[in-house]
């Protein structure tokens, strides 16, 4: 990737400096901190993904490629990807950083019925909170399950294992000095599991992809009012193909990257493994300035503008370098 020739982008706007400057300020309180987090614009964002599962290869992840896409369609500049185990120390090192590093923090599994799901104590521990049945979460989950045809009615009123692995999944953090509304989210009638919010920027989501993902999407109303544009226009990215090497390239694309950057512009370059052609990116929220850049880049990269890193493929050998 083009990442490794050129130089280390900075991302830290003013603004989102002086946010996190007001944040630690001595005379902030736990309260306020925590209100401005809930509240500040949306910069940056970091996802956090909790399974053992993951790291050994049984599962494959794909919810932090999919909030990489719904992060770069609002304009939001996703920081990190992480992935941990099933790992309480972990899981409150990773959250503390992460709260205080970026604006918004989304985590992903770790909330099921097993002993192995301790997302949510861990992070409860994180940020000093206490458990708490939540009683809409309790009451939604006794309305929308349905047990196995093969199995019979489950008795929701006769203390069992199998009950108390149930009200697991609704014991969440819970900080009993601020308003429910503010730290659990239901964005579909639907769904019984809500998103938790917790230190006002930690958003803790299931693992399983689909509800992954109706429960990113389903936060978008509250997130699109926080953006550097509130109409959530994103970001936008021209692709080009170039049939030349990344070493015949990377002089210009430097060239590029430095005058550029002061218009918030990113240069990629990505070679293309068992393909003619190359892929040159730039990517930018200014659509306009973007667009002045087309024929100068085609012209200097000695290849085209197209929609999809495929528009050129037709087989052969790579021209990349090794």
């Amino acid at each position: 990737m083009f990442s490794r020739l050129s130089q280390v982008t900075r991302h830290l706007s003013p603004s989102s400096l002086a946010q996190a400057a007001r944040a630690s300020a001595p005379g902030m309180t736990m309260a306020t901190a925590v209100d401005e987090r809930r509240t500040r614009t949306i910069h940056t964002a970091a996802c956090l993904i909790i399974g053992d599962e993951v790291l050994g290869g049984k599962t494959v992840d794909t919810n932090s490629a999919y909030m990489a896409k719904w992060c770069f369609s609002l304009g939001i500049n996703l920081k990190r990807v992480e992935a941990i185990q099933d790992d309480e120390s972990e899981i409150i090192e990773a959250t503390r950083r992460m709260s205080e590093r970026y604006d918004f923090v989304v985590t992903s599994g770790g909330i099921g019925p097993t002993h192995d799901d301790i997302t949510y104590q861990s992070i409860a521990k994180a940020f000093s909170l206490p458990l708490k049945l939540h009683p809409e979460a309790f009451e939604k989950m006794k309305r929308l399950s349905r047990p196995h045809p093969s199995q019979p009615k489950f008795d929701w009123d006769t203390d069992s294992p199998a009950l108390k692995a149930k009200l697991r999944m609704v014991e969440l953090p819970t900080d009993e000095s601020r308003p429910l509304d503010q730290q659990f989210f239901f964005p579909y009638d639907d769904l019984w599991v809500p998103v938790t919010v917790v230190n006002g920027n930690v958003h803790i989501l299931p693992g399983v992809p689909r509800l992954f993902e109706r429960l990113l999407d389903g936060m978008k109303p509250l997130i699109i009012p926080r953006l550097v544009d509130p109409e959530g226009k994103g970001s936008y990215r021209v692709l080009f193909s170039t049939p030349l090497p990344e070493s015949a390239v990377a002089p210009y694309l430097s060239e590029l990257a430095a005058k550029v950057e002061p218009h918030g512009v990113k240069v990629g370059s990505y070679p293309r493994w068992g393909k003619k052609w190359n892929t040159v990116t730039l990517v930018g929220r200014d659509h306009d300035y973007l667009e002045s850049l087309v024929s100068e880049v085609e012209k200097n990269v000695q290849g085209k503008r197209v929609k999809d890193e495929a528009d050129n493929d037709s087989g052969g050998e790579s021209d990349a370098d090794a």
